[in-house]
């Protein structure tokens, strides 16, 4: 089987090339984050940042277009595939992408349609006193 989750954080605006009969490829850097932590002897592991290249086709990239902007985190879903090319210079280069088969949108949206920054803190803790559903806003 050939599948990969990812949530992660994207690394510049998405790159949109069209052809033949009105379809499109999106192209995405997305990194992932594995965060840091201490050794029992005191010893500091550094967070790692990996980067992915994401390939979006057809309908889901027409959505990529118009919605997602460097900074949104995203939740994907896709398949591992490696290909060589020739780059301008004649050498021959390897590179591996995540084939996007389905998108969903992490980073939420303020009411102008652009996206808000990620509160950090979780909602509906212990001490939440439910505030947002009296007074008659939605809780999400």
């Amino acid at each position: 089987m050939n599948k990969v989750l990812l949530i992660g954080n994207v690394g510049k605006d998405p790159e949109i090339r069209y052809f033949e009969a009105d379809q499109c490829v999106a192209n995405v850097t997305l990194a992932t984050t594995e965060r840091g932590y201490t050794l029992q002897n005191g010893t500091d592991v550094p967070d790692r940042t990996e980067w992915h290249n994401l390939v979006f086709y057809r309908g889901l990239a027409k959505v990529v277009e118009k919605y997602v902007h460097k900074g949104d985190k995203l939740y994907v879903e896709g398949r591992i595939r490696s290909r060589s090319y020739d780059d301008k210079q004649g050498v021959k280069r390897y590179t591996t992408e995540i084939m996007v088969d389905n998108m969903e949108m992490l980073t939420p949206k303020t009411s102008n349609g652009t996206a808000a920054p990620v509160d950090p803190q979780p909602t509906g803790t212990s001490g939440d006193t439910g505030q947002k559903e009296q007074s008659g806003d939605l809780p999400f």
